[in-house]
């Protein structure tokens, strides 16, 4: 399968992506019990995290972390944690560093990677929890981190099985990348994570295409359907995102273009105004953002 090129003259320029969207590798599975979650310790696992973000990211990616930034931020109280097979294979990571933000102590979780080969397995689960785990032990009780809100998959983890809440939405976050996997940009939600409560207490975990005290919404935006009318009085909005981007990508370029300009739009006039993301609801056609006007 042929990737195709955005022309130079896209309004939606390429991007570093702080977390690549998670395709399907088959049927989910339990958790695997042979799989350590730790974190990385010696040299080699070191160089082995870097293969694994050439892998995800492009060979051609030039902002991979090298291994001596990787080792600093665990020593100044940064996370990087591997997920490891039984022959002590790398078969993911989360790495992210740990500052101030916003007056508080706070986490950014700059990457998770797991292996095609090992997706669909909990895996990315285990890692947020267990970097969720060596963060509250240290005193840090809020995590930030970014993805692609065009990717179902990964929203559904982050806001309904872990619980994050969407904290903002940037246009193009960030900016000009050579990774192949950024053709339609980097439109994305920063999230926040309280880390004070298990995973999933702050989300909204609905089972596929339902929604337990849905309220009917009172637009609903999708590529082609026209502007919203947003007057006083709308209280619901709904956003739409195709349920695999990345098939819709691979299917028909200019589609996917479409799905990016209709969401970009909606999310930055909603999101800059008195609306939040309250929903995300899985469906078997597209994944429904709820955006819910503030009271007050």
């Amino acid at each position: 399968m042929s990737v195709q090129k955005l022309p130079m003259n896209s309004p939606f320029p390429r991007g570093v992506m702080a977390t690549p969207p998670t395709r399907s590798a088959g049927p989910a599975t339990d958790d695997r019990p042979d799989i350590e979650i730790r974190s990385v310790r010696t040299r080699g696992e070191y160089d082995a995290c870097v293969d694994l973000q050439r892998d995800t990211w492009g060979h051609s990616f030039s902002e991979v972390v090298p291994v001596s930034m990787m080792q600093i931020t665990a020593k100044m109280g940064g996370v990087a944690t591997g997920a490891f097979g039984p022959a002590g294979e790398l078969l993911g990571l989360v790495y992210g560093m740990t500052g101030f933000r916003r007056g508080e102590l706070a986490h950014w979780s700059h990457m998770l990677a797991v292996r095609p080969e090992a997706r669909n397995q909990g895996i990315g689960k285990r890692l947020k929890l267990a970097q969720r785990e060596e963060l509250r032990a240290a005193g840090v009780v809020t995590m930030y981190w970014t993805f692609d809100p065009l990717v179902a998959r990964n929203a559904h983890l982050n806001l309904n099985l872990l619980g994050a809440a969407v904290d903002e939405f940037v246009p193009d976050m960030y900016g000009v990348s050579d990774s192949e996997l950024h053709q339609l940009g980097t439109d994305r939600f920063i999230v926040r994570w309280d880390l004070r409560g298990g995973a999933g207490e702050a989300g909204r975990a609905f089972a596929p295409g339902s929604a337990p005290g849905r309220c009917e919404p009172c637009a609903v935006v999708r590529p082609g359907g026209g502007e919203p009318k947003l007057k006083d009085d709308v209280k619901v909005v709904e956003v739409l995102i195709p349920k695999d981007i990345e098939t819709v990508e691979a299917r028909c370029f200019d589609e996917a273009v479409r799905w990016r300009h209709s969401t970009r739009h909606a999310f930055s006039r909603l999101l800059t105004g008195p609306y939040d993301v309250t929903q995300f609801i899985t469906g078997e056609e597209h994944g429904r953002y709820v955006i819910s006007r503030i009271p007050g």
